[in-house]
């Protein structure tokens, strides 16, 4: 095999060396004219012995051209013309049958020692075999190798292929360099006609969605769970609900999951054993943890992912007051009397005590200040306590507990806290009540607002498009919203005839519950109610994001008459019981449910909830067949 490819390659360049010779010798003869016959005839037959004249040798060739043309003979250049004619057309069919045999039988690779050049050559030839354009990339790799380049580079990349322009103008991209570029330049990004269609369709999802709360569009779950008698505390964070009942039962919901499946938190083997089982007194949850105080003093904390078994248990002397868990559930504080708990995980995961302290007064409120930029940064966690009349700060990292404030004889009302301010309601004996605004940082108070007769009985802070606006309940029946930056009252709701318990705020919304369990939604800006919705226990809990309402009417007997299950009358076991409400305005997911419309309303007369005494309806919608 090897010694039939070496003869090859040296018949080839043989050949090739005959054909360079050839094309040199053909190009030299034609430099020089040959004699004619006719010339030789008009000369008599001259010899090449003898002497020529200076001019013989330039003019014999016009010489013998002219005779040749007077004697009817063709002229030497159309022969030379025929022969270079003949010898192209010889060359051409050579080629042509040199490809056909290699189309027929490719020529394989020398395995032998070669040269450099051949070598590379050889690989070029290889690398074309494939082309670049032509690589099926996935489309993630793709994205996050377009990542590297620059604004020009993108638009460049655009105009090569239809592929590589979807991939230049993907709005991630545009997005990640308009966070690169910062603020200075991050206008200009907006140019690009992809990050105007983002933006485009986000305004319209956020008007659909805006659109859906102020006409009550959207899909209502209940979360119930019909053994757990009557309800006695609700918590919710981020997607998880968290209730506790009066049977000693725990569940936990997840809202993100389309039909909101609700797993059972099974309670420590001390109160699993007693009999009856002690009910749930205070629940909160936060992060991926859950937590659950017993009227007996037992404390469970659960992982949210895991469920099943508290994951850590301690018991305390007396029933707790009061219970919170940090944002990411890193933390959990509890108040039994003076005595406040701080309980937290380390780097291995494994929960234990952070710190005890002993305050002066009973504690009747906890709130862990959620973490933040700036100087706190670096604390593990800060608590902020509610004792009688004053407001302690416990720090992790400091031993004694400071007094933020404290008047003797003015109780403290309700409390609340955002990653900036602190903010407390004040109960003032003989004078309008306040609430005090304390910065986090600085420990400084920053505005004083109110002036109202009654007592204050919720506030709530954000720190989200609006930190600026605080949103207060009163018992004077008024939600009044207030601007920190000026300290003024910039709008006053009025529709609870029991007092306010509930407030919750965005930038353009308020959302409020009563003790007579109405709950209103109101338009900020114009200081009109929207829609409301009636229940027959008070509001205990709310809590809204842009999408999504949850709502706990929680009763304040927890051992009504007809409470229990087994009863004969269900509907009183039900109507003194307590509910829990989703409300879910996005519209994506529910077209196919009836067009967005509420299920109550979409319930016939067969069916015996739909005259519910909940539902402040005259009559349900018919369903003509």
């Amino acid at each position: 095999m090897h010694a039939m490819a070496e003869d090859e390659l040296s018949a080839f360049r043989d050949r090739w060396q005959r054909e360079l010779y050839r094309a040199k010798e053909e190009r030299r003869f034609s430099l020089v004219p040959s004699p004619s016959p006719s010339c030789e005839d008009a000369s008599g037959g001259q010899s090449e012995s003898e002497p020529e004249t200076s001019g013989g040798a330039e003019g014999s060739d016009y010489v013998s051209i002219a005779r040749g043309l007077l004697g009817g003979r063709t002229s030497p250049l159309l022969n030379r013309l025929a022969e270079e004619r003949s010898r192209r057309k010889k060359k051409y069919q050579e080629e042509t049958s040199v490809c056909r045999e290699s189309l027929k039988h490719p020529r394989k690779k020398v395995q032998k020692e070669e040269q450099l050049v051949d070598r590379l050559i050889l690989d070029l030839n290889e690398a074309n075999d494939i082309p670049f354009f032509d690589v099926d990339l996935p489309y993630e790799l793709a994205l996050k190798i377009f990542q590297y380049l620059n604004r020009s580079e993108l638009g460049r990349c655009a105009q090569v292929s239809k592929a590589w322009r979807v991939l230049a103008e993907d709005e991630v991209l545009w997005f990640r360099l308009c966070s690169a570029e910062g603020h200075a330049r991050g206008a200009t990004v907006s140019d690009s006609p992809c990050w105007k269609a983002a933006l485009r369709d986000g305004r319209r999802a956020a008007a659909d969605v805006r659109a859906n709360w102020k006409n009550r569009v959207g899909c209502i779950s209940r979360l119930q769970f019909e053994l757990g008698k009557v309800l006695c505390d609700v918590s919710s964070c981020n997607n998880y609900v968290l209730a506790g009942y009066s049977s000693g039962d725990v569940r936990l919901w997840n809202t993100s999951q389309r039909d909101l499946p609700s797993s059972h938190l099974r309670s420590n083997q001390l109160s699993a054993l007693s009999e009856p089982r002690p009910p749930v007194a205070l629940v909160c949850v936060g992060g991926h943890v859950a937590a659950a105080a017993y009227r007996d003093g037992c404390v469970d904390v659960w992982s949210a992912r895991a469920g099943g078994e508290p994951i850590y248990h301690w018991q305390s002397a007396a029933s707790h007051r009061a219970l919170a868990l940090s944002a990411d559930g890193s933390v959990l504080a509890s108040a039994v009397g003076s005595d406040v708990r701080l309980d937290g995980a380390d780097d291995r995961g494994a929960w234990r005590t952070l710190r005890l302290s002993l305050l002066p007064k009973p504690v009747h409120s906890l709130v862990l200040v959620p973490s933040g930029g700036g100087r706190r940064r670096c604390r593990r966690a800060l608590t902020a306590a509610a004792a009688g009349d004053s407001v302690y700060l416990l720090d992790e990292e400091e031993e004694e507990a400071s007094t933020l404030h404290s008047v003797y004889g003015h109780p403290v009302t309700c409390l609340e806290a955002s990653e900036r301010h602190l903010a407390f309601g004040v109960k003032r004996v003989g004078m309008a009540n306040k609430i005090h605004v304390y910065s986090v940082e600085t420990a400084k108070e920053v505005v004083c607002v109110g002036d109202s007769p009654g007592d204050f009985t919720c506030v709530h802070l954000q720190d989200g498009s609006a930190p600026h606006i605080m949103a207060c309940g009163n018992k004077d029946r008024r939600v009044r919203v207030f601007d920190l930056r000026s300290g003024t009252c910039v709008s006053t709701l009025y529709a609870h005839q029991l007092g306010v318990t509930s407030v919750r705020a965005d930038d353009w919304k308020v959302v409020s519950g009563g003790g007579e369990g109405l709950l209103c939604v109101w338009d900020m800006r114009t200081a009109s109610k929207l829609w409301e919705m009636h229940n027959r226990h008070p509001v205990r809990h709310v809590r809204l994001d842009s999408r999504t309402l949850l709502t706990a009417n929680v009763p304040d007997d927890k051992t009504p008459r007809g409470a229990c299950i087994t009863d004969d009358d269900l509907t009183a076991h039900r109507r003194h019981r307590g509910v829990i409400c989703h409300y879910d305005f996005s519209g994506g997911d529910d077209d196919d449910d009836g067009g967005g419309v509420l299920p109550i309303c979409r319930s016939n007369y067969a069916q015996s909830h739909g005259y519910n005494y909940n539902i402040a309806l005259a009559v349900p919608y018919d369903r003509l067949r």
